[in-house]
């Protein structure tokens, strides 16, 4: 007689940092796959990929297997468990699991089965079920089972990061029908995305965790199912991943061509220049490269001369996302709008970017900035739609002035900005004596900016003078990533720079970066901690949009919202990646377009 488990309603309390990256989606999945078991499912239209495909399109199904692909990590890790609060992850580790399925690279947002052999959607979007492959097994050879699902749902649910909390909250309850199927229940059916974001979580191994601690860090090595184990550990300095040459799904066809190197090494190093260098004389033979002064300066040695390393921009069409200066609003110091806004118009961007970027880069101008979901110039029709319920909760010029940053010339002369920025801080109470600026209480004020790289500082530098030529004192705290991290999920800053990704589908993952149930909870994504209604509203029809156009709508609207809100100084975007590598490692020819997709990579090393 079948095994008929159910699990009901998780508690609801936390939010999440996702395991590896954060996969947003699209609202409104093509019912046209419901109620019969699929291969896979896609967030709208079809899947691109019919169920006896042989590889996806943009790998070399015969790149050859072997050599070794070695890349840095800044600062040091203290822990092998992604999945809690505690601890500093090892780079990588995601290796070495497995997911109920798996995205492709080059569609909006499909998933296709992996542990899953098929998956089933209810036609009202109700539930789901997944059918697993009785051939998967974890790496001691223990199958793969519905216990292990259920396992890893309940566990991460009850004492993993609250990000999980958050992202799963909409599902009731689990049922499990035998060793090999489990459906998922939930609590509503306008969540689109929810069943293909379940299937992004990595499933783990019941029969070993069942006598661990799981909310503890660890150094030993754990078990998974996925296509590499962890092999050497030198701990906070180096970890090594082993292919595994018994892997179950080694010859599926969503992995023909992927999973090449023999050996997946991360090395740690205090900062960047320091990696940088170690990568030039072939320590490492790979890089990518986020400093816009390095890619035009640094890459002049021999080898790069030669041939031998090799220099690529590859572009992409993901959204460039956040990266800015954020405030944290708990703090006084930023509670008054006026003085976000002061404090936004003392970053020069453009000298910044000629002077120091080598006018590499873009400003950026929306949260979602190089994708359609970007907002720009007045809201239309169907965003009035969404935005007119909170007019009297909205700054005026949101409906009548299209959002600008302000732009200089260039040339160091912003002197009317920073007037501008002077008679703001005034407006707020914010008045100069003896040469300082002092808040209402009269205290003069200074801000600290935490941040875990030093060679962050010269572009701090110049907002910095500008904060001074306004009386502010701007102190920099260099940190290492252990601190920073630590910081960052206590909430302990008062300025710093983050990046808050986004993918061209976004979804359940707003609730955790903007609610402002999210906004006071540690190790949440709501650094900033926002605390708007209207955000709130906005993000719920984010997430329960009925398809691509309502869900561009939406996230247009909630871009606006954030905008006005000046909760962060933008910074600047590159819609490309940059790589550097030795010439043994390869790629296919075509990159897909929504990820570097360096585990489709091959080394040629003799």
């Amino acid at each position: 007689m079948p095994l008929k488990q159910t699990i009901r309603k998780w508690a609801s309390t936390g939010s999440v940092c996702v395991f590896l990256t954060i996969s947003g989606v699209i609202a409104g999945i093509d019912i046209s796959q419901a109620a019969t078991p699929q291969h896979g499912l896609a967030m709208h239209g079809e899947l691109k990929y019919p169920a006896d495909f042989t590889h996806f399109d943009y790998v070399n199904p015969d790149a050859p297997k072997g050599g070794v692909f070695r890349q840095s990590a800044l600062g040091s890790y203290d822990s092998l468990n992604p999945f809690i609060i505690k601890g500093v992850p090892a780079s990588g580790i995601g290796l070495i699991y497995d997911t109920l399925l798996e995205a492709s690279s080059d569609e909006h947002f499909s998933k296709y089965g992996l542990l899953a052999k098929t998956v089933t959607l209810a036609d009202d979007n109700s539930w789901v079920e997944f059918e697993l492959n009785p051939a998967a097994k974890f790496h001691d050879g223990h199958p793969v089972t519905a216990e292990d699902v259920i396992f890893t749902f309940t566990t991460l649910m009850k004492d993993g990061r609250p990000f999980y909390r958050a992202y799963y909250a909409d599902i009731a309850e689990i049922t499990q029908d035998g060793d090999h199927k489990i459906r998922f229940n939930f609590k509503t059916t306008e969540n689109g995305e929810l069943p293909l974001i379940i299937g992004q979580i990595p499933i783990l191994p019941a029969h070993y965790w069942k006598d661990k601690d799981f909310t503890r860090t660890t150094l030993d090595a754990p078990l998974g199912s996925g296509p590499y184990k962890v092999g050497k550990i030198d701990s906070g300095r180096s970890i090594t991943y082993t292919r595994n040459p018994d892997y179950w799904a080694k010859d599926l066809p969503l992995n023909r061509g992927r999973y090449n190197f023999d050996e997946i090494i991360y090395d740690y190093y205090r900062d960047s220049t320091v990696a940088l260098e170690a990568f030039k004389a072939g320590d490492l033979n790979f890089r990518r490269e986020n400093s816009s002064k390095f890619w035009a300066t640094a890459y002049n040695s021999p080898a790069v001369k030669d041939g031998r390393i090799i220099k690529e921009e590859i572009r992409h069409q993901n959204p460039t996302g956040m990266q800015a200066f954020i405030f944290n609003l708990r703090r006084d110091t930023f509670k008054d709008i006026r003085v976000r806004k002061a404090l936004n118009l003392a970053f020069d961007f453009e000298w910044t970017n000629k002077n120091l970027f080598y006018g590499a880069y873009h400003r950026t101008n929306s949260y979602f900035s190089n994708s359609e979901l970007a907002s720009s110039g007045l809201p239309s029709a169907d965003e009035l739609k969404l935005l007119e319920p909170f007019r009297d909760q909205l700054d005026p010029a949101l409906f009548t002035t299209p959002f600008e940053l302000v732009k200089t010339k260039g040339d160091g002369k912003n002197r009317q900005q920073l007037r501008q920025a002077s008679k703001l801080l005034k407006e707020a109470g914010w008045n100069v004596v003896d040469g300082k600026r002092v808040d209402t209480s009269g205290k003069p004020v200074t801000i600290e900016m935490l941040m875990y790289d030093s060679t962050f500082e010269r572009v701090v530098n110049p907002i910095r003078k500008n904060l001074e030529r306004l009386g502010i004192t701007l102190n920099l705290r260099v940190v290492d990533t252990t601190q920073y991290i630590n910081r960052l999920r206590s909430f302990d800053f008062d300025m710093t720079t983050t990046v808050i990704g986004q993918s061209n589908n976004p979804g359940n993952e707003q609730r955790e970066f903007w609610h402002s149930e999210y906004a006071n909870k540690p190790d949440s994504s709501n650094y900033i901690g926002i605390q708007n209604p209207v955000v709130d509203a906005l993000v719920e029809k984010v997430i329960t949009a009925k398809d691509r156009t309502s869900l561009i709508t939406a996230t247009r609207a909630l871009d606006r919202v954030l905008l006005s809100g000046y909760y962060l100084i933008p910074q600047w975007n590159l819609p490309a990646f940059r790589v550097a590598y030795w010439h043994q490692l390869k790629h296919p020819e075509n990159n897909p377009p929504y990820s570097l997709a360096t585990d489709t990579w091959w080394s040629e090393e003799k």
